[in-house]
């Protein structure tokens, strides 16, 4: 989870997108995290270097759904998923879902995964 999260936000702000925006109001819309999975391929030893490449896979109306693809010397090592809910924070409050803005969703489809239909899933990153 870790690594995904540390790829997620390194991509929203290549994207020009803020993790936590401030609002005028001093509430903050962030993007916690409601579903996290791991598929493990084949195994890599400590010290290895992994490649983690992400992409958009979908856009709802007020989430986001990241994929990930962990490669070791180009070995297939690892495929994640994580999906993000934008949310309304104010302090004492319960975060609540909010639109995702049509300027995020602009930003964001740049890094959409291309469907692969004979894999099943997204083939990589745009």
């Amino acid at each position: 989870m870790l690594w995904m999260e540390s790829v997620e936000h390194e991509l929203l702000r290549e994207a020009g997108v803020a993790v936590m925006d401030e609002m005028p109001d001093g509430s903050v819309e962030s993007w916690p995290r409601v579903s996290v999975s791991c598929d493990y391929r084949s195994a890599i030893r400590f010290g290895d270097v992994v490649d983690i490449e992400a992409g958009v896979e979908k856009v709802g109306r007020s989430s986001v759904a990241y994929r990930f693809h962990f490669t070791h010397d180009g070995r297939a090592v690892a495929t994640g998923r994580v999906v993000a809910v934008r949310c309304l924070l104010q302090h004492g409050g319960r975060p609540q879902a909010v639109l995702v803005p049509e300027e995020i969703i602009a930003k964001l489809s740049r890094y959409a995964f291309p469907t692969d239909p004979a894999a099943g899933e997204a083939a990589g990153p745009a």
